[in-house]
């Protein structure tokens, strides 16, 4: 391995190294006067004093084979990887031609998805895990390259760094995790994050976990201990842990006043460490590189940013009219099945339970680069808490199916990041063994959500998220919960909720075939239940967006999905034997996109409305159908819409609490007979 140092680097490689540090530089100092003249570049993160680990970073990616997370303050990383200033400086003032996301994203976040290097979140650390995944589809799939995750010492007091750090150390994953440590976490100082010196050293325990320290002021210290940590890891499959001392030179962003909390003494000492002044003089003293030399590349360096600022300055604002572009991204579309309705009976009739399994294992063979994971899914004979992938292991192997560590955030930011390598990659997971434990993953599943749009459509993670949702079983608060209303506040995310075997063979197809990420809801009530049976053939799909007539009618609609239609139908029974009255029953099926127009229809046909959902009535997902009607159907209403849905508190353990709190036949069969006696 090659080794750095001023006396066996040639000249050539060492202005190179000076030109990208000061074209570097440049630009951070002026970021700012962007913001003072109003032109954009609101946020900024000067990384002077990170300027060694920074260039070494970008110095020892290979965008062929790598795949780099940079964190906010990474602005030398992103140039030394390769980005050019003009545009650094698109994205900063946040124009359409920024390469990172064409001005949707906030500025200081740099990225070129082509490149491999991508857009990251605001929020500090999230990325780590994104790194952990791609390393999975590096090792996966034997590429030649890391990931590498950049970020900030303070960053590694989240919970998910650890989850990351601890997944990549038991999978032996080909990453490397740079910590830059500038001693603050904004104005908090590194002893009120870590009781050690060294961020690094808390994981020490860590098996299968390399830890390397340089001094990120450096030139020569990081570029040989970034060098030495890449070879470390390909070689030998093995996450590294690169600890960079650095200072920050600045405030800890153009909002923040750092002399309210660092002494004049201490600035002026930090200044003192300039890495970019360190490095020009050992240029000069080695007597390699003149000083006309480097003024020549100083002089260059200021025509280049002049150049960059008049093109970025001119260029394209993005498009207000274009901000529902690349909300979603282009789903399955079905010509077999245009209706998701399969009404004949030569089929086999399966259980619920039986046609998620069976569907699973159709995509598996369908497209061998499919895989999934969550907590206790795969252990010999045992498929799941509710065994929904059962036999999967031992069909398609441990390196396509595979038990999760109990870290909700690590299986769903996992995934996104493995989906980055390849477009062709399919993930399915379950995301907690009940959609009651998914809360801890939800930071992940926001970046899932926005991936696409952030990216400006460059990337979509292609994932579908499996959960085992809502009550009657008996299981309390944390077993028996419906998270749907709350998800689907979320634009980004498609959400369904099948109630019949046919329909979560169908949707779960579509689901695993499209792009972007699914949150899957399977009524766990339901799984082995007689009335969710149904027939369909074994290519069956549904559509997103498709509501299905359960029950027609002409006297009352009902809307409705998950556990709730069966309860809904028997209410529809009951009523017709009592007053001859007909209820159209209309399974939603797909949440978002909602079938409107399906709705619409039959509230011009019925003139009367009901809503019926298993979770809380209040802030429910109900209260968006009954919006609708009243703002698109008002004039077709002969009585006021009414809801039916769990009572406003959690759902208790105990079975007569549980039907107290929870809907059922009698309470849906009173409110309808409300509605029809307006």
């Amino acid at each position: 391995m090659e080794s750095f140092s001023i006396e066996n680097t040639n000249k050539k490689t060492l202005l190179k190294w000076y030109e990208l540090m000061f074209l570097g530089r440049k630009l951070d100092e002026k970021a700012p006067n962007y913001l003072k003249q109003a032109l954009g570049w609101s946020y900024h993160a000067p990384y002077a004093g990170h300027d060694a680990i920074q260039l070494a970073i970008g110095q020892t990616f290979n965008k062929q084979t790598d795949h780099l997370f940079p964190y906010y303050r990474d602005m030398l990383t992103a140039i030394s990887a390769g980005l050019s200033a003009e545009e650094i400086i698109l994205n900063g003032i946040s124009k359409a031609d920024d390469v990172a996301g064409g001005g949707r994203h906030m500025s200081n976040h740099f990225a070129k998805p082509e490149w491999n290097i991508h857009n990251v979140s605001s929020a500090t650390g999230n990325h780590t895990l994104h790194a952990v995944g791609v390393a999975r589809a590096i090792k996966y799939y034997g590429g030649k390259g890391v990931a590498i995750s950049s970020q900030g010492e303070s960053s590694v007091s989240e919970g998910y760094v650890y989850e990351a750090i601890n997944g990549a150390s038991r999978e032996n994953l080909p990453v490397i995790f740079v910590f830059q440590d500038n001693r603050y976490g904004i104005s908090v100082p590194k002893k009120h994050q870590t009781a050690n010196m060294k961020v690094a050293d808390n994981f020490r325990g860590f098996k299968n976990l390399k830890i390397m320290y340089c001094d990120g002021k450096d030139v020569f210290d990081s570029m040989n201990v970034m060098s030495m940590a890449k070879q470390h890891a390909i070689e030998n499959m093995e996450a590294v842990i690169v600890h960079a001392s650095c200072l920050r030179l600045g405030p800890h962003s153009n909002s923040d006043r750092h002399e309210l909390y660092r002494s004049e003494e201490e600035l002026k000492c930090t200044k003192a460490h300039d890495p970019l002044f360190k490095f020009r003089s050992v240029l000069l003293k080695s007597n390699k590189v003149s000083k006309s030399d480097l003024e020549e590349i100083e002089v260059k360096v200021s025509e280049i940013i002049s150049a960059a600022h008049k093109k970025a300055i001119n260029a394209a604002n993005p498009d207000p009219t274009g901000i529902y572009n690349f909300v979603y991204p282009p789903a399955y579309q079905t010509e077999k099945y245009p209706d998701g309705i399969y009404t004949g009976i030569e089929a086999s009739k399966m259980k619920l339970i039986q046609a998620l399994n069976e569907t699973l294992k159709a995509e598996f063979r369908h497209n061998p680069d499919t895989f999934i994971w969550g907590q206790d899914i795969a252990h010999k004979d045992k498929g799941g808490i509710f065994n929904v992938t059962k036999g999967m292991q031992q069909e398609f192997g441990e390196k396509r199916v595979f038990n999760a560590p109990i870290a909700e955030d690590f299986i769903v930011g996992t995934a996104n990041g493995m989906s980055r390598f390849d477009r062709k990659i399919r993930i399915v997971i379950e995301g907690a063994e009940f959609a009651d434990y998914f809360w801890p993953a939800m930071e992940q599943l926001v970046e899932l959500t926005h991936d696409y749009w952030r990216s400006n459509g460059q990337f979509s993670p292609n994932v579908t998220i499996r959960l085992a949702s809502g009550g009657y079983i008996g299981g309390g608060l944390y077993h028996s919960q419906n998270i749907e209303g709350a998800l689907s506040t979320l634009p980004g995310l498609r959400i369904v909720y099948p109630s019949f075997a046919d329909d979560a063979a169908g949707l779960l197809r579509t689901a695993i075939r499209s792009q972007g990420p699914t949150l899957f809801l399977e009524p766990k009530a339901l799984y082995n239940a007689k009335e969710a049976e149904a027939y369909f053939p074994e290519d069956f799909e549904v559509p997103f967006g498709k509501a299905r007539i359960r029950r027609p009618g002409k006297d009352l609609s009902i809307f409705t999905f998950g556990n709730t239609v069966h309860f809904c139908i028997k209410a529809a029974e009951k009523i017709k034997s009592e007053t001859g009255k007909e209820i159209e029953i209309i399974d939603l099926r797909s949440l978002i996109p909602l079938d409107k127009e399906a709705i619409i229809k039959s509230v011009k046909k019925t003139s009367k409305a009901l809503v019926v959902h298993e979770d809380k009535v209040f802030s429910g997902f109900g209260a968006e159908i009954t919006s609708l009607i009243m703002e698109e159907a008002f004039e077709y209403l002969d009585a006021p819409v009414k809801r039916v849905g769990s009572a406003f508190t959690p759902v208790g353990f105990n079975r007569i609490l549980e039907k107290a709190i929870l809907p059922d036949e009698e309470k849906i069969y009173i409110k309808a007979m409300e509605v029809l006696s307006f």
